[in-house]
């Protein structure tokens, strides 16, 4: 299969990790024997460091880490409101994930389990929810499909979770999705990015399927207002064929760039490990001169695409979205390289909240290499505002929640969803640039509305 062998690729060329020593077919409550893949430590002047593994997890109680430090002052009390005394002799909440620790989603899912880890004990602390304790199992799909699955299985039968927590690619995330909804269960992925988390891929069953992640259609919205507002009046627009995330970006940067009076010039692209992207120096110096390129691919084609850009001579400032946050991939010196995300790791983020929660998970030795650690953190705070208001872990009842959400405070910012639209939208961006090498916070942007894409 396709995804397969792209799996294989970007793990030997990026960011391979070891195998995780516990077994896929118990909930796993106990650490990771080895950390997934590299990453960024945040840091002023940014390093290359592993990719957080889970904090260690009790697996006699509810307490779901050790971390030594207090959490930080998240939003995540005033997410769930006040906790009432659940029934004499009720048990945890159990949430389990169906993630990958070892594999190329490991950058993305591992930092997401940690905010989410450091949550839990945060809300636990404030006396849980609905006067019960929230207690995470895990277990690394290393993303196998079949394992996906059995481990989903084993998650909703064994662990007996109340909702299903699951990997930030939906093509890789699909066996786990089909068995949290199948059973009934509120399913939700930290970060994917595309409008296919719910009913627009799993039908009239996929009501209980959302994601925290940037819808694209509003992330590239987003990019294309800010374009906009740096006077940018024509673009080369350059999306990646592999992903449905990376078109739909693209598009809609293409849509609300054009709606704002800009005129994209080429939408030539390419696709990711074919080898195409050496192609894409001519293409864009063929396609005349431009404002702005929006590139939406992820590593390592990324750092191919960049370089050959560059050292065609072409200085057009380049966006990106969310897939473009890190150092780990990025050629030396790279300067006028915009892109938005979750949060800043690079010590300037705008929120205290965010600041305190990466100091947490850097004390804890698990810092975060990308923005994207955030939806970890709000994923618990949704989950905890819904059965707080639902009174109840139903599956439908969440469902339900969820789609009334509208500006609901988490860490990551206000979030909104609707019965259409079961992916983020209506967050406040973080702008970064890169400049000499250097990723440098811009200001906070949210779109004025998702770009509607056919």
């Amino acid at each position: 299969m396709r995804k397969t062998s792209i799996a294989a690729m970007i793990m030997a060329a990026a960011m391979v990790g070891g195998a995780c020593g516990s077994s896929k077919k118990a909930a796993d409550t106990t650490p990771v024997t080895s950390a997934p893949a590299p990453e960024t430590t945040v840091a002023a002047s940014p390093e290359t460091t592993a990719v957080p593994s889970p904090v260690t997890t009790a697996a006699a109680s509810a307490e779901t880490t050790t971390l030594s430090k207090a959490t930080p002052a998240d939003s995540a009390a005033a997410a769930a409101g006040p906790t009432t005394v659940g029934a004499s002799g009720e048990g945890p909440i159990v949430i389990g994930a169906a993630i990958d620790l070892t594999g190329n989603m490991a950058p993305f899912d591992g930092p997401a389990l940690v905010a989410a880890q450091v949550t839990i004990k945060k809300i636990n602390a404030a006396g849980g929810v609905l006067g019960r304790q929230l207690e995470l199992k895990f277990i690394d799909t290393k993303l196998d499909p079949a394992a996906t699955k059995a481990a989903a299985v084993d998650l909703i039968t064994t662990s007996k979770a109340n909702v299903l927590l699951t990997t930030c690619d939906v093509d890789f995330a699909t066996p786990a999705i089909q068995e949290g909804i199948k059973a009934g269960l509120l399913t939700v992925a930290p970060c994917i990015g595309t409008d296919q988390m719910g009913p627009s891929r799993f039908g009239a069953a996929g009501k209980l399927a959302f994601s925290m992640g940037n819808l694209a259609q509003d992330e590239g919205a987003v990019l294309a207002e800010y374009a906009i507002e740096k006077g940018y009046k024509t673009a080369i627009v350059v999306p990646d064929n592999l992903l449905v995330y990376f078109q739909n970006v693209c598009s809609a940067f293409t849509k609300r760039f054009e709606e704002k009076g800009g005129k994209v010039v080429s939408k030539s692209g390419f696709t990711s490990f074919d080898h195409s992207v050496d192609n894409l120096p001519t293409v864009v110096t063929g396609a005349g001169a431009a404002d702005v390129i929006a590139l939406c691919t992820f590593p390592p084609d990324i750092t191919a695409a960049v370089k050959g850009i560059r050292d065609a001579g072409v200085k057009t400032p380049i966006f990106s979205p969310w897939s473009g946050d890190g150092t780990f991939w990025i050629p030396p010196g790279l300067t006028d390289f915009t892109y938005s995300t979750f949060a800043s790791v690079f010590g300037d983020d705008p929120s205290a909240d965010v600041n305190a929660l990466i100091k947490a998970m850097t004390d804890a030795g698990k810092a975060p290499g990308t923005g994207g650690f955030i939806t970890g953190a709000a994923a618990i705070e949704a989950i905890a505002a819904a059965i707080t208001k639902a009174g109840s872990t139903d599956g439908a009842k969440l469902a339900a929640e969820f789609e009334k959400f509208s500006g609901l405070d988490t860490t990551s910012g206000k979030i909104s969803f609707s019965p259409d639209l079961h992916t983020v939208f209506g967050r406040e961006y973080r702008i970064m640039t890169f400049s000499n090498g250097k990723a440098k916070f811009q200001k906070l942007m949210a779109a004025s509305s998702p770009a509607k894409l056919p």
